[in-house]
């Protein structure tokens, strides 16, 4: 079997025999393979469409292509030989056509949009048909195309759990998947209307599931304590099954030999939706906010894919860093991956590149986007420093020449990745001097300070992972995890029940007997419209009944943006019973629990309630010596 070179792709695609792209293993690493026979990690940047096309562009300092080309193909000439010298070698989405940029490519269709599947009537028995028309459509521009890998369905759909409940209870009677939703709620409560009530705070006047089938416009709210927050997840898994199945059909039966990658997951992934997903595609795609300014890539989210999908591929299919010191004045204004400067920049954005190649389930990954977002930000509000270029043209150099390197090294470490041993036994904690509050885990030790071995409870996966370390004044926790929380689904009272709240449960013994300690991340009260919640952390010591505070405990929220959640706490020695850190190390259990107790995880995967009222079963671990701050997960 041939390997094709990162940045030369097939000798001539024109000259292949068909357009068919496949997916292999090679000593259990995935690529795809090429029309010609060949192995192939994509390597691709986004928005490699030419720039802003509105009329006033050069007025606005906005990117264009007719700013410095006389034409639209000089400038995708120049950019393809650019993009060739800088390791790169395809293009991602929202790109000009494949056989123009002459770059083995996977547009985004936008197919569920264009089929009006969202958000409408998905149920309709009139959708399948219309999905069918419009991937024939939409697939003209690229089928029998060599340079055409494939296909993206559509971009970040989501499927955020409590708004799909909620979008639908609300539609009217007439609406089939409304009729859909509520036969699934008959038949999940056993048709008892009484067993329903005990989970949902329901309208007025609302007494049955045929009044809940004609009640139109208000929503229904989980009640605290109850179960319904399985109904709503269950949903989930019916809304993505008909989705997953009719992209795969229509896809297929337009272009057949074009891999389907789906819709581009965003930052986050519900894992009923990836279950339901993994028969229909080829490959899982998903976009990726890397979690420490180093170039961390927090393992656990794509071991949770494996298992969600086993044997099924992964392309990153969009991955970014900014900096503060730009040169087109982006401001970077959002939870997205920024760091101080563009020496930060390059030296993170290669270290993640070097990550995502040791993991042998990637194929593919594509930097977004090729220039910076134009001054002042999008349409939207989005004003990042993303591109590899500025709004002028030119490259951010360090940035290039540290992704170049990167890039080229992808091949031979992808190669040997699936052989690459852990380092990580879990025995003990590293020493690590950790700055809580600085909103960022570049100072933990990570490959090191991660704990292995954390299991969910049964047909879940674990949904997080937690670091531990260690100085001479007490014991640090970093949570790094995902989940989704919707505002709309909860009914809520003057202050959030903390029986909802995601929780982490800490119990430690170091020598002056167990204790056992609890950090709330609990949602605001009102959710702001135009910017990410500040959702709160709380750390307290269950005493007895009561869960008191922690003197000297120090807490940090700064997850990127709900639903991915990153913490960190640490305690004193002192909340151990202690003034020093304990020769003979310590005893410890962690556990998690998701938003409404959907899901739980622990080390060692008992249910948390049991681990934690079970101080024979924690775990002993030394106190290890020190370790520097680092984010390599690529195994020599």
């Amino acid at each position: 079997m041939k390997f094709c070179s990162p940045a030369q792709a097939c000798a001539d695609y024109d000259q292949a025999r068909n357009s068919r792209w496949s997916v292999a293993r090679v000593d259990g690493a995935a690529w795809l393979m090429t029309p010609c026979g060949e192995r192939f990690f994509s390597i691709g940047v986004n928005v490699l469409d030419g720039g802003d096309k509105k009329p006033g562009a050069r007025e606005r300092n906005s990117y264009t292509w007719s700013s410095f080309h006389p034409s639209l193909d000089a400038w995708i000439a120049a950019t393809r030989e650019r993009l060739g010298a800088w390791g790169f070698n395809s293009a991602g989405s929202w790109s000009v056509l494949p056989q123009d940029i002459r770059l083995p490519s996977i547009p985004n269709l936008e197919l569920g949009r264009n089929s009006r599947f969202h958000w409408f009537d998905p149920f309709d028995p009139a959708t399948e048909a219309e999905m069918l028309r419009q991937a024939e459509r939409l697939t003209r521009p690229f089928r029998g195309s060599p340079w055409r890998i494939g296909y993206f369905s559509d971009n970040e759909v989501g499927w955020w759990n409590g708004a799909l409940f909620n979008y639908f209870i609300r539609a009217r009677a007439a609406n089939h998947t409304k009729q859909r939703l509520i036969a699934m709620l008959r038949e999940h409560y056993g048709d008892n209307w009484q067993r329903f009530a005990a989970d949902w705070v329901v309208p007025d006047g609302v007494a049955s599931f045929d009044g809940l089938l004609a009640h139109e416009r208000e929503l229904i709210r989980l009640k605290p304590g109850g179960a319904g927050i399985h109904a709503v997840r269950r949903w989930t898994g019916i809304i993505t099954d008909r989705y997953y199945r009719l992209v795969r059909a229509s896809l297929k039966a337009a272009d057949p030999d074009a891999l389907v990658f789906a819709d581009r997951l965003p930052i986050y992934y519900d894992p009923v939706a990836v279950r339901a997903m993994a028969p229909h595609v080829d490959v899982i795609t998903t976009n990726y906010n890397v979690d420490s300014p180093d170039g961390w890539l927090a393992p656990y989210f794509f071991e949770g894919l494996k298992r969600l999908a086993p044997g099924k591929p992964v392309l990153i299919s969009e991955w970014f860093f900014a900096a503060h010191e730009n040169r087109t004045g982006n401001v970077n204004n959002g939870h997205l991956m920024t760091v101080r400067t563009q020496a930060e920049r390059a030296a993170g954005a290669a270290q993640a590149t070097r990550n995502f190649a040791a993991d042998p389930a990637i194929l593919g990954l594509h930097w977004f986007q090729w220039h910076d977002h134009p001054p002042g930000g999008r349409e939207d509000g989005e004003d990042y420093n993303f591109g590899l270029v500025d709004s002028l043209d030119r490259p951010y150099a360090r940035l290039i020449e540290a992704l170049a390197q990167a890039n080229g090294e992808i091949a031979a470490i992808h190669a040997r990745s699936a052989q690459m041993p852990a380092r990580n036994d879990g025995r003990s904690i590293p020493k690590a001097a950790i700055t809580i509050g600085d909103k960022s885990l570049a100072d933990w030790p990570k490959p090191l300070s991660l704990r292995p071995g954390i299991e969910a409870n049964p047909g879940e996966v674990p949904f997080g992972e937690f670091h531990l370390a260690w100085d001479n004044a007490g014991l640090s926790l970093a949570l790094i995890a995902m989940d989704y929380y919707d505002p709309m689904i909860l009914a809520v009272g003057n202050s959030f029940p903390l029986e909802e709240a995601f929780r982490v449960d800490l119990a430690i013994d170091a020598g002056a007997g167990p204790r056992r300690f609890v950090l709330h991340i609990v949602p605001p009260r009102v959710f702001p419209p135009k910017r990410a919640p500040a959702f709160a952390a709380r750390l307290c010591r269950i005493d007895g009944a009561s869960c008191r505070d922690v003197p000297g405990g120090k807490t940090s929220y700064f997850g990127s943006d709900q639903p991915r959640i990153t913490a960190e706490m640490a305690l004193p020695w002192s909340a151990l019973g202690l003034s020093a850190p304990p020769r003979d190390g310590v005893k410890l259990a962690l556990g998690a629990t998701a938003f409404h107790r959907s899901r739980w995880m622990s080390w060692g995967g008992r249910p948390v309630e049991e681990l934690m009222n079970d101080p024979a079963s924690w775990r002993r671990l030394s106190l290890g010596p020190a370790a520097p701050p680092s984010a390599n997960q690529v195994v020599p």
